[in-house]
């Protein structure tokens, strides 16, 4: 409403400054009766088939249509071909409409004036040149039908259907969006005055880190050398000199072990991580102190995570970094990224963001940007699902019971449904791989919460997505607690639903019942997937444990790991964590409180890789369904996608 008004003051001030105070009265007068704010059809199609055609307006009639080409041109370049064959129709009519009432001279002029455009555009007009020419033209078997009654009234009603379907939805004319894109300058202008100030300081941080780091290498490579450091050479820091003031005064050399090297480097590392989050220089330290130690095989972490494999054991820091051929960034969003995922082919994605949009995007050049939009839901969404058959229909769950379907090829909303008003918050939704039916899972409380379990209780809906009406509720019993995470196997016929109550229950879809089911964690759980084979489940806990259950032993655990350390810290809005499993179901990756989210190899016998920075935690994953690709969104704002090499 506000660049409404804006543009109005700027027509206003246009019109006086022209002197047209009949045209200013008119335009205000309009505006008082309610017209001018927005496309309306029935004003359209009388303008062009009770003033322009009856008065032989051809000009202006020209201009209209001309007007309607480029308007749709930025827009949507699949109804130009549409709206250029009305308008061979309509101008068709104007030369059938001045026959009808007598004024050849109005048919010539017309040809003369847009004669050589037409007879360039089409070979379909050059028998329409001779009908000055032609005493009878309405018994002429070539043009008799244009001339029928039923012609009219059905060329009227295509005309009149197609700007139905181009207006259905409200349409900014390129003057109101002079406030918004004059905002978005202004913004933008900020946002990178900001942002040089905050590289100036950045640089001015990582050269004073340098410094240090520097002094430390140096005194670790002396001590590497000599086996012993005299005291007036040692670092001199306040926070590290009390790690090496053990003198011996027999000999008067100060000694010390290996170890108290590292300790002092790790106190080292940890004032340089409190003094700086998200500083990337820190990251690069802790390979140095990891893995720079000038021949020192030993190695030492910190956290409590860890994972056992042939017989050692390893920890996420410990895991070697990830060989990328091929790294994009996508930077459309302004808030962290809740989910996003990987169209059935790959070729497009769907991201989604806390300020209540999701973005469909591709990430290959060489694939179109026909199916490019962005969705304005107006409120936190909590689940994006694509239909499994094709890449035609995204469904997206929100924290306000609305599931909506949208049509990437019609780039509109195909359907809006609503959950029960006492399960808002659409916490996962997934199709079946076979059917065209999905299920949804809806809590009753609110999504927005730090706390699992304030997400209430559980309701689990099967749609139909040809009818886009409930076909049933799947039963959990009475008060269920609240379902978080659904997976399909791949023929449709079984449902995995994981709760909050740490439960994990199995469903036959062709009977709509409860199979069977089984306590798995302590805590709730936050994403389960089905393994590769299908004989086993995956599930992560809200606590950061990973377990892969056997299907034909019930509660047998088949692997498991423990990244609890790489939990999402508790002030974090987005508190339930995700996992991915690739294509071939050999390589697990996991969301994470840090910037790197852990890659585990579920099989062989390797212990797992970590993935590049991201500038804050990596809060969504997914992999692509058939290439070695995956998705990493974050807290950052950003989504990337990663080639492995």
């Amino acid at each position: 409403m506000e660049n409404m008004q804006y543009a109005e003051e700027l027509v206003r001030e246009f019109l006086i400054f022209r002197g047209f105070t009949n045209t200013l009265q008119a335009f205000e007068s309009e505006l008082r009766s309610d017209i001018g704010k927005g496309f309306h059809v029935d004003k359209i199609l009388d303008m062009i088939f009770s003033v322009y055609i009856p008065k032989f307006q051809a000009e202006k009639l020209v201009g209209l249509l001309g007007f309607f080409k480029q308007y749709l041109s930025p827009i949507e370049t699949a109804l130009i071909g549409t709206l250029s064959k009305l308008e061979a129709s309509i101008l068709r009519y104007y030369i059938v409409h001045a026959l009808q009432a007598g004024r050849r001279d109005k048919v010539a002029d017309f040809f003369g004036t847009k004669g050589n455009e037409l007879l360039e555009k089409s070979h379909d007009w050059t028998p329409w040149f001779a009908i000055p020419y032609i005493k009878n033209p309405h018994l002429d078997p070539e043009f008799r039908i244009y001339f029928s009654k039923e012609w009219f009234e059905a060329m009227h009603l295509s005309v009149r259907n197609f700007f139905c379907e181009i207006f259905n939805e409200p349409r900014l004319p390129a003057l109101l969006k002079i406030s918004s894109d004059m905002n978005a300058t202004n913004r933008f202008k900020r946002d990178v005055e900001q942002l040089n100030l905050k590289l100036s300081q950045l640089q001015s941080l990582l050269e004073e880190k340098e410094a240090k780091l520097c002094q430390f290498r140096s005194m670790e490579g002396s001590n590497g050398s000599s086996g012993t450091l005299r005291e007036e050479s040692i670092y001199t820091s306040k926070d590290t000199s009390e790690v090496f003031t053990n003198v011996n005064p027999q000999i008067g050399q100060t000694e010390y072990s290996r170890n108290s090297v590292v300790a002092g480097a790790r106190k080292i590392q940890s004032e340089f991580i409190s003094s700086m989050s998200d500083d990337n220089s820190a990251l690069e330290l802790d390979d140095i102190l990891r893995n720079g130690r000038n021949g020192d095989t030993s190695q030492i972490g910190h956290g409590s995570s860890h994972i056992e494999n042939s017989g050692e054991v390893y920890q996420e820091e410990d895991f070697p970094e990830i060989k990328v051929e091929h790294q994009e960034t996508f930077l459309g969003h302004t808030s962290p990224i809740s989910r996003c995922r990987f169209s059935t082919s790959g070729n497009n994605i769907a991201s989604a963001s806390l300020d209540g949009t999701v973005r469909i995007w591709t990430y290959d050049a060489s694939t179109p940007v026909s199916r490019n939009a962005t969705i304005y839901c107006g409120t936190e969404i909590l689940s994006l699902d694509w239909e499994c058959k094709s890449d035609r229909l995204l469904l997206i769950g929100t924290s306000d019971g609305c599931i909506k379907a949208w049509n990437v090829d019609a780039k509109r909303v195909v359907c809006d449904l609503n959950t029960t008003e006492a399960f808002p918050s659409v916490l996962d939704i997934k199709c079946s791989p076979v059917e065209p039916i999905f299920v949804s899972a809806a809590a009753s409380g609110s999504a927005g919460s730090n706390n699992l379990d304030n997400l209430g209780f559980a309701s689990l809906t099967v749609w139909n997505m040809k009818t886009w009406k409930a076909m049933t509720v799947l039963p959990l019993g009475e008060d269920p607690p609240a379902i978080t995470s659904l997976c399909f196997n791949h023929n449709g016929k079984i449902l995995a639903a994981s709760a909050i109550d740490g439960m994990i229950h199995i469903f036959d879809m062709s009977a709509g019942l409860q199979i069977t089911g089984w306590p798995a964690h302590d805590s709730s759980i936050s994403s389960i997937l089905f393994g590769p084979d299908e004989t086993s489940i995956f599930s992560l806990g809200s606590d950061g444990k990973i377990f892969e259950w056997s299907l034909q032993n019930q509660g047998q655990i088949l692997w498991s790991r423990n990244c609890s350390r790489l939990c999402y810290p508790g002030n974090l809005k987005y508190c339930r964590q995700e996992m991915a499993l690739d294509a071939n179901g050999g390589r697990l990756l996991v969301t994470s409180g840090s910037v790197r989210a852990p890659i585990y190899q579920v099989q062989g016998r390797q212990s797992g890789w970590r993935t590049l920075a991201h500038a804050a935690s990596v809060t969504t994953v997914d992999w692509h369904p058939t290439l070695p690709i995956f998705l990493t969104g974050s807290a950052d704002n950003s989504v990337r996608v990663t080639s492995l090499s």
